[in-house]
């Protein structure tokens, strides 16, 4: 049980590795997303602040920069030393969710973007954030449901790699697990993907389909990172290359359309 346990945080470390290596060619602090992490966290001047699952510290620099005083953690070194070449300043550790370094209480908040799906168990690693937050405190979570991504226009393309991505969510909602961890959720804010969005995650080319075409974007996303079928991911860019020249593409995101949302603000308070 314990050498599986171990196969599986190596494998992962080894992933968050490899897309760490070009991840900031693509990837960087969208000025929106940004915003709305500072709105609900409300950072007090001086007060000492967390980023779970920081990678390399896109948003904990942006964060940093707008004066608020926070460190944070995450599992992939090589994702550390790039955040560490963008903020030296800042405090920032090489830790699970799951086993935070910290003493009980020494937070006065936390923020968590795109995280929680990559976590081995969203609940305990959410109660280790509870345990180090000062009471009455906030928790950030920026990520997508199932419902979300399940209407997310890329199944038609990656159906497989899709529902591999979803299974971990499937497993525990950001709501349910911070539920089971003693959070109470106060607030859940839908969030859709802009046109003139700054960070290239997963839905980045909701609007922009020809972005999915440049293996740069691509390795940038876990989802297709992680995919175990690359052939699917092969056959899948050339049918969408495809669609786009025919036209067909607006076809395919009209059959997708929906009102909910595209990600998910969701904050909590210990």
């Amino acid at each position: 049980m314990l050498a599986g346990w171990f196969r599986l945080i190596n494998s992962k470390v080894a992933l968050y590795d490899k897309i760490g290596i070009g991840y900031d060619t693509t990837r960087r602090a969208d000025p929106f997303i940004l915003s709305r992490l500072l709105h609900y966290l409300a950072p007090v001047k001086g007060r000492l602040y967390l980023d779970v699952g920081c990678g390399t510290g896109n948003y904990t620099a942006a964060l940093g920069a707008a004066g608020v005083r926070i460190a944070g953690i995450d599992l992939s070194r090589t994702m550390l030393a790039r955040a560490r070449q963008k903020s030296p300043t800042l405090g920032w550790y090489n830790a699970r969710a799951e086993a935070l370094p910290f003493k009980t209480e020494s937070f006065a908040g936390a923020t968590c973007t795109f995280v929680h799906h990559h976590m081995d168990d969203p609940v305990a690693a959410f109660r280790e954030v509870r345990r180090v937050l000062h009471p009455g405190s906030r928790l950030i979570l920026f990520n997508s449901t199932v419902e979300q991504m399940r209407h997310y226009w890329l199944g038609e393309y990656f159906p497989n790699s899709l529902a591999q991505a979803v299974a971990p969510i499937e497993r525990y909602e950001a709501g349910e697990a911070l539920a089971a961890a003693n959070f109470v959720v106060t607030t859940v804010e839908p969030y859709v993907v802009s046109e003139d969005l700054r960070d290239w995650f997963l839905l980045c080319g909701k609007n922009r389909p020809e972005l999915y075409l440049d293996p740069n974007v691509r390795a940038g996303i876990s989802m297709f990172a992680a995919a175990r079928d690359q052939t699917e991911i092969k056959r899948g860019v050339d049918k969408l290359r495809h669609d786009i020249v025919s036209g067909r593409i607006a076809e395919v995101q009209r059959k997708y359309a929906w009102d909910g949302g595209d990600y998910t603000f969701t904050v909590a308070v210990r």
